[in-house]
């Protein structure tokens, strides 16, 4: 698989820019075996919600919140033209090589593994990552509404810094969550991944990065 691409819930925040997104996607998909994997979006939303108020078990929401990424999931492959929705990595790689871009609904392979721990620093950035590891991707994009990992978060301080690359090991001394979450950079880490964080708003960034040509994103190195 040349790429695993997880797509942010938080895309969904702007219709036309979400759509086109998709498009893109499927065009990039002509040239290109690609891997999509969906965030949680609003429906994992609901599940921290409902957490906050009824102090839910790690495990049940850890379930809950996977089964929203399958929610997310259903919704994209019906944005996406070309698209088909696959439950397993053997379908996945089946559908890249008839160039039929596969979205993953996770839960079936997630919910088994030991590897994730049920946890709210586990969320759809680890999970990319480590399907991204199982599938032996070339690389990991995690895609997302901002340019990519700052100082601090850019939409309360505009003043905070862009970082165009940083390592696994410093993201995790900072010990917070960033447009990624907490555990991702262990499993980035632990699997020596190609990863980057990119701006879901600008699909031709996506491109470059496929493309192995300079553009703007974050780069993690393992």
């Amino acid at each position: 698989m040349d790429a695993v691409i997880k797509v942010g819930g938080s895309l969904a925040e702007k219709p036309k820019n979400l759509r086109n997104f998709c498009l893109q996607l499927a065009r990039f998909s002509r040239f290109y075996r690609i891997l999509v994997i969906p965030g949680g979006g609003v429906f994992a939303d609901v599940v921290r919600i409902l957490d906050r108020t009824y102090r839910i078990s790690a495990k049940t929401t850890h379930t809950m919140a996977v089964l929203g990424m399958d929610q997310y999931g259903f919704f994209l492959a019906d944005l996406i033209p070309n698209s088909r929705i696959v439950y397993s990595l053997k379908e996945a790689k089946k559908a890249a090589s008839l160039k039929v871009l596969p979205v993953l609904i996770p839960s079936r392979l997630v919910l088994k593994t030991k590897l994730l721990k049920p946890s709210w620093e586990v969320t759809s950035d680890s999970i990319a990552a480590y399907v991204a590891a199982k599938i032996k991707a070339k690389k990991l994009l995690l895609v997302t509404d901002v340019d990519g990992i700052f100082t601090e978060n850019p939409k309360t301080n505009p003043s905070s810094n862009f970082l165009k690359e940083i390592s696994t090991t410093e993201l995790l001394k900072w010990n917070t969550r960033t447009c990624v979450d907490k555990f991702a950079p262990k499993l980035i880490q632990k699997f020596r991944t190609d990863s980057y964080v990119v701006n879901g708003y600008y699909p031709v960034r996506i491109r470059k990065i496929l493309e192995e040509k300079p553009t703007i994103y974050t780069k993690i190195n393992p």
